[in-house]
């Protein structure tokens, strides 16, 4: 199974050693490894740039993110109010929305707004929730013990001091679990940034710029596979050292 997965990110990184015309071959190991593909990428695109978009929208997602789904999901994991059952049915109908369908009115809210061209449509809804984000740190939340929060409320604690103090502290592995998520999502999202960015050069993301390396005519896949190991190894290197943290995070979210 681990070779089946393993194969594509392979596959991929060898053809971005290649010639442009080996790409176009059954051949799977680089005749002359082709160095200077990655300096390539840089001159076909403005990568950099790309990459200060892409991180940009992934950073502020994620913070967005958690200052809004922590609160919200505590409110349905731990505290008891009227509706917080339906409103927790709500969280789970939002998850089972795709984006796809709510694209064509969103878009013409944004731009009656102002706001299409740049990526702030797709950041500041993050701000006010994220509904698989709050989904998994409210399982999480729900796994600790609720003696440490009544021993709180019985020292006076308010409820916003007891998610700062004991909570947060408490569901480190599981906002680590939903941050890691977040970026992963924002870092690898096309439709989105293609359809506020796509006509704004500038502010294209990433994902969005590896388009250009497509032409209507002509695909050099030498320098797409390159660019597309650049794009893949902030990902790698993020999971790489946050692995332990997501890895208990989905496994203790599942505990209850």
């Amino acid at each position: 199974m681990a070779i089946g997965f393993l194969a594509p990110l392979v596959f991929v990184l060898l053809t971005a050693f290649m010639t442009d015309q080996q790409a176009l071959t059954k051949d799977l190991w680089p005749q002359t490894w082709q160095w200077q593909n990655f300096g390539a990428v840089f001159e076909k695109a403005p990568l950099l740039r790309y990459f200060g978009q892409s991180l940009t929208y992934s950073v502020l997602s994620t913070v967005g993110m958690l200052i809004s789904s922590v609160p919200i999901a505590y409110g349905l994991a731990r505290l008891k109010w009227k509706g917080r059952t339906w409103a927790f049915y709500l969280v789970i109908v939002a998850m089972m929305l795709p984006p796809q369908v709510i694209a064509v009115p969103m878009y013409v809210l944004w731009a009656k707004a102002g706001l299409t061209g740049t990526l702030w449509p797709l950041i500041i809804p993050n701000f006010f929730g994220d509904a698989f984000s709050i989904f998994l740190i409210r399982q999480f939340l729900i796994s600790i013990p609720q003696s440490y929060i009544d021993a709180a409320r019985i020292d006076g604690a308010s409820e916003l001091g007891i998610l700062w103090r004991i909570v947060i502290p408490m569901a480190k592995p599981g906002l680590a679990a939903a941050a890691l998520f977040m970026f992963l999502r924002t870092w690898n999202d096309y439709f989105g940034p293609l359809l506020y960015t796509g006509e704004s050069p500038a502010n294209w993301t990433l994902s969005v710029g590896l388009a250009s390396f497509r032409s209507v005519h002509q695909v050099q896949w030498n320098l797409t596979m390159a660019a597309t190991v650049l794009v893949m190894l902030p990902v790698i290197i993020l999971f790489f050292f946050a692995q332990k943290s997501f890895i208990e995070g989905i496994k203790l979210s599942g505990v209850k």
